[in-house]
């Protein structure tokens, strides 16, 4: 009897543990779980789609120092027709990336860098061992593809002006450019000629110059005589152009380039075995820096018969994708500097007076194949919040959106009735699945983040529409605080997005960890996609020209107000962030709008006239506004649009972060805004990151990363009562 009592007991003790169990608390997000978010991308299939290659980029302890943190990217291999977990091929410090396999599936081509410079490296699928080093170039070894045969690879690589003037090989003759290298007083481009004089700075003008290089080489001067001299992180003279070499599939050879001249050839395609079609623009007579129209071309695997395809004055022609038999061409045709969604096209290499088709598709697109038979094109494209998947039958020409607008197919690969992806939601920040060919019923391969995810909390967004002065439905999201009781209420968080060409959405992970977090911590978070915006077609996109700051603001807060109507949220607790574009937003809001309690803003935009001189991507001004600071129209407008004018209305407490090396906006900009605010006494503080490119949140150093996060949520705690 006793015997029975205590069985009795242990089965009432394990349901009792199994319901506690159950019933346990699920854990908040937290910063640190961005260090645990494993990435998928690189995604290809061998042409019978029973195998997919693909890259796992983790978050890893710096060896040096256990605060620090480095990015590592290995090759992955998964099988799509079995269910058996996906196993690592490539280990080491190094790191793994291009994934491409061979024809034959036998092979995989992947970079890996040796000494500093990328090369292409072999590893054979099923033998295994280690990687054979395929290529040992000084110029370094990008972006392998194979040839149709299985024969040859072709790869890109990065040459200095002054490396390419020098070299015996590519440049035998010691040409010079037809071009002048716009540096005053040498229109025969003499300065680039290799100075054999003995350096002495009180010597002759030649020793003198010898001795002026030898600085420039020592990083003692810079000196910039080219109009695009800005980089993302600095400032530049240098000039580099893509060449493309060819070489056999088996170690031990050496490569030869099929480049010539002071060109870039981009984008490379084997058409054929014999035959390759990529972008460029071959004019001998204009500045690589003055020449915007993009060109597409074939060339001879030899580097003869260079043949122009597409071109025109004024245009972009950007090529995508060659089908499998070289047949088709994929490519997209955009007017140069004009806000607009380039338009799709496919064209007949077989027969090149044939009509050239156009896919009537009014969002932007990337990451273009054909499927295997030909009969299909599939494409990634931004929409509605989300990134989809899109099947075009090259018949009706009819786009078709196989994926849902709440997810992000971030990288694809299609053959033989089968289609791999990586994929991100707000559930998983990304996990690779396979699928048949309308994606009716993926199956998730993976479990990279699906482990350390089963205990998290997830709060989901839920999605509201409305119509805004011009006509647009503008679409917003918001997401409540984990935990969230019916009767209480909490702070809110507007957050924007940049761009401002850009999107939001539940299919965007590039906030994942960011709205999570503060969703732990008990606020709310609405997001939206203002006009301007892209994922809505060319209307959408356009409907900010000569309008950044009062249209764009109207959206943001509309969607703010609605959000507010639901009642739970504490209006004497509202905050407002977002970086670059969104950073510009968020300083015009606050100076408009006087409902917010505090403000963080990163990267941002505040002063036009500024950001044409020390943005990189200064073309934007011209684009958006028509024309250029020195014009009086032009002028009025970007004075009208810079938030710097209206910095007597900010009246509330505000986080400024920008770093140190972000080219993208500028830095003196932040320092500007800084210091009126501090002369005007309001309560401000100004946040600097060394080191830090405009790319810090995305793909930045992760310690900072952290921190830019920390310090915006300390900021606000500050005021949160």
């Amino acid at each position: 009897m006793n015997k029975i009592k205590n069985r009795i007991y242990i089965v009432l003790a394990l349901i009792a543990s199994v319901c506690c169990f159950s019933q346990q608390k699920k854990e908040p997000i937290q910063v640190t779980d961005l260090l645990k978010i494993k990435t998928v991308g690189d995604v290809e299939l061998t042409k019978d789609g029973k195998t997919a290659v693909f890259t796992v980029k983790s978050i890893i302890k710096n060896a040096e120092n256990s605060l620090d943190y480095d990015y590592d990217t290995q090759l992955w291999l998964a099988k799509t027709l079995d269910k058996s977990a996906p196993r690592q091929l490539t280990f080491g410090k190094e790191g793994s990336g291009s994934p491409v396999f061979s024809p034959d599936g036998k092979q995989i081509a992947f970079t890996r860098n040796v000494k500093g410079k990328s090369q292409v490296f072999l590893l054979k699928v099923d033998e295994g061992g280690e990687a054979v080093q395929l290529t040992d170039s000084k110029y370094g070894a990008s972006n392998p593809k194979w040839s149709p045969d299985g024969k040859q690879l072709l790869f890109t690589a990065s040459i200095l002006i002054n490396e390419l003037v020098k070299d015996s090989v590519l440049n035998p003759k010691k040409e010079l450019p037809i071009w002048s290298f716009e540096k005053p007083g040498f229109a025969a481009n003499e300065n680039l000629k290799v100075n054999k004089i003995k350096a002495d700075p009180n010597g002759n003008l030649e020793a003198i110059r010898a001795y002026l290089e030898i600085n420039e080489k020592d990083k003692k001067a810079k000196v910039i005589d080219k109009l695009q001299f800005q980089t993302e992180t600095g400032l530049t003279s240098e000039l580099r152009f893509s060449y493309v070499f060819i070489i056999d599939a088996k170690p031990g050879v050496k490569e030869y380039a099929i480049s010539k001249g002071f060109y870039s050839y981009t984008n490379p395609y084997f058409v054929s075995n014999t035959k390759i079609a990529f972008n460029g623009n071959l004019n001998e007579k204009r500045h690589p820096d003055r020449i915007l129209e993009t060109k597409i071309y074939t060339i001879n695997t030899d580097g003869t018969n260079v043949t122009e395809l597409l071109g025109a004055e004024n245009l972009v022609f950007q090529l995508l994708a060659v089908s499998p038999s070289g047949k088709q061409l994929a490519y997209q045709e955009s007017t140069i500097n004009n806000l607009s969604v380039p338009v799709l096209k496919i064209f007949n290499l077989e027969n090149l007076s044939a009509k050239t088709k156009v896919i009537d598709y009014d969002r932007n697109n990337t990451n273009v194949r054909f499927s295997k038979d030909e009969k299909q094109l599939y494409f990634i494209s931004s929409s509605n919040g989300g990134y989809v998947l899109v099947n075009v039958s090259l018949n009706t020409l009819k786009p078709e959106i196989l994926s849902s607008v709440d997810q992000g197919i971030t990288d694809y690969d299609v053959n033989n009735g089968v289609v791999a992806f990586a994929k991100t939601d707000v559930k998983n920040p990304s996990e690779l699945y396979v699928s048949d060919l309308k994606l009716k019923a993926p199956r998730l391969v993976s479990d990279f983040n699906t482990f350390w995810l089963k205990n998290k909390e997830i709060s989901f967004s839920e999605k509201g529409t409305f119509i805004n002065d011009k006509g647009l439905e503008v679409e917003y999201w918001i997401m409540k605080p984990i935990n969230f009781e019916q009767g209480k209420k909490y702070p809110l968080l507007t957050e924007i997005h940049g761009g401002p060409a850009s999107m939001f959405g539940p299919g965007d992970g590039s906030m994942w960890l960011e709205y999570q977090f503060f969703c732990a911590q008990g606020y709310g978070v609405v997001y939206s996609n203002p006009r301007g915006s892209s994922g809505y077609g060319e209307k959408f996109l356009r409907s900010n020209i000569n309008d950044w700051g009062t249209g764009p603001a109207s959206d943001v807060l509309i969607a703010l107000d609605k959000t507010v109507a639901q009642g739970w949220a504490d209006t004497s607790r509202l905050f407002i962030t977002g970086g670059s574009y969104a950073g510009y937003l968020t300083t015009w809001i606050i100076s408009h709008d006087q409902r917010f309690k505090a403000a963080s803003s990163q990267r941002g935009v505040y002063d036009f006239g500024t950001f044409f001189g020390e943005a990189n991507v200064w073309r934007m001004i011209p684009r958006y506004f028509g024309g250029y600071p020195w014009e009086e129209k032009t002028k009025a407008i970007l004075e009208r649009e810079s938030p710097i004018n209206y910095v007597e209305n900010i009246n509330i407490p505000f986080l400024i972060i920008h770093g140190d090396n972000d080219n993208r906006t500028g830095v003196s900009q932040s320092q500007m805004l800084y210091k009126s605010l501090k002369v005007l006494g309001k309560p401000v503080e100004y946040v600097r990151q060394p080191g830090a490119s405009h790319e810090i949140t995305r793909s930045g150093d992760n310690r900072q990363r952290i921190d830019q996060l920390l310090r915006t949520f300390e900021f606000f705690e500050r005021f949160n009562y």
